[in-house]
């Protein structure tokens, strides 16, 4: 990336301000953006199978992306994670070297800085600061796959649906955050479910006064209530 390009400041303030690079001390960080490229994607772009994903590091600092698979039959989605702005992919390939078949779309338009996968294993090894919180970071989502695939184990539907609400709920806020303006297709994916019965049991919550839907954008009105269904149905 060209130095004091209006690209150059722009990924220069987002990495300040990125969890895994903002403890990197400024004149390392400088150089390391040297290194970085920064795409943008249009909104419903998708990578199926693609070399550059695997070629590549990507560092989100724009928008949503959705990491899935896909089953080569039935052709049924599976929603691994939708990632965003705090977020890094593919960290998977980055650590272990080999190749990760996972797929991904832009649900957004997306700004992502890239760095080739050699170059990003050089920056964790060299970089404390950064293998620091990576570290963290992976945990974290190791958690919640794990929490994610029990939950489709072990829950009915409209027990997974409710947690996926409940867990993207801003507790600042109090408002539904990521997955808000999702279609019931995608809502759908996260869950391993289908579009109508995700409809059927997003009508039952309205109906309950525990959600509203306005212009395709999901809001939560009784927190209260959504917690009391979760456990009614382990209480069954």
């Amino acid at each position: 990336m060209i130095i004091d390009s209006s690209e150059y400041i722009y990924g220069l303030d987002c990495l300040k301000k990125h969890p895994i690079f903002k403890r990197v001390d400024e004149e390392d960080l400088k150089s390391l953006l040297r290194e970085f490229t920064l795409v943008k994607w249009n909104k419903n772009q998708e990578f199926i199978h693609s070399a550059e994903n695997y070629r590549n590091f990507h560092v989100i600092i724009k928008g949503r992306v959705k990491m899935y698979q896909t089953d080569p039959v039935s052709l049924r989605e599976f929603t691994l994670f939708i990632l965003t702005k705090k977020d890094v992919f593919d960290i998977v390939a980055v650590l272990d070297g080999n190749k990760h078949t996972t797929d991904f779309k832009a649900l957004d338009d997306v700004d992502v800085l890239c760095i080739p996968m050699d170059k990003a294993r050089q920056w964790i090894d060299k970089h404390t600061e950064i293998n620091k919180a990576l570290l963290p970071y992976l945990a974290h989502k190791m958690r919640m796959l794990e929490i994610n695939l029990t939950d489709n184990v072990l829950s009915d539907i409209p027990t997974r649906l409710a947690k996926l609400i409940l867990h993207n709920v801003d507790q600042s806020s109090k408002k539904l955050k990521l997955i808000n303006d999702l279609s019931h297709d995608e809502l759908a994916s996260l869950i391993g479910s289908t579009r109508a019965v995700v409809n059927r049991h997003l009508q039952s919550l309205k109906q309950d006064g525990i959600i509203d839907t306005k212009r395709k954008l999901t809001q939560v009105k009784n927190i209260k209530a959504l917690i009391h269904k979760i456990e009614n149905r382990f209480a069954q």
